[in-house]
């Protein structure tokens, strides 16, 4: 599974006009699922994003002169009580190497993707709080807006 992590201070997806999930203080992730992945990819990368460190610990001072609330990198999600907006993106497997038209081989088919999508949520849900992970609308087209706070993005493959 790939991952676009973006820290952020709120995130919406919106869907034939309508605001369908949004979010404040937390993760807006974009997830791409590949012809390669299982369940073990997907227990894999909802514990790295529950325990990665991205948030600063404000009990702290910060040890550099930048402009950081307190020690930057010491906290996770679930330290801050944060919140999730995941967004499922098969477009993370495009290959462009040929040609000007993308291909979308590597990307799961949208019945195998969602089985594993939806496990991931869960997981996510598990270790969170329901009401803490939101989502998007599983193969729809959707408008993403995000705040991005730093800005902190990772890109993450559980295969690399």
């Amino acid at each position: 599974m790939k991952v676009v992590i973006q820290r952020c201070k709120s995130a919406s997806v919106t869907v034939n006009k309508a605001i369908i999930s949004q979010i404040q203080r937390g993760y807006l992730l974009l997830v791409g699922i590949s012809t390669q992945d299982t369940k073990e990819d997907v227990e894999k990368l909802a514990n790295k994003l529950l325990k990665l460190r991205l948030f600063e610990s404000t009990s702290e001072e910060a040890s550099t002169k930048t402009e950081w609330l307190g020690k930057p990198w010491q906290n996770s999600i679930v330290d801050i009580k944060g919140e999730i907006l995941s967004v499922s993106q098969f477009t993370l497997y495009a290959n462009i190497k040929k040609g000007s038209k993308p291909d979308f081989h590597k990307s799961q088919k949208g019945h195998l993707a969602v089985e594993l999508y939806e496990e991931f949520l869960k997981l996510l849900r598990e270790g969170l709080g329901e009401k803490n992970v939101k989502d998007g609308e599983f193969g729809a087209m959707m408008d993403v807006a995000l705040v991005n706070d730093g800005p902190v993005t990772i890109v993450w493959d559980t295969r690399e």
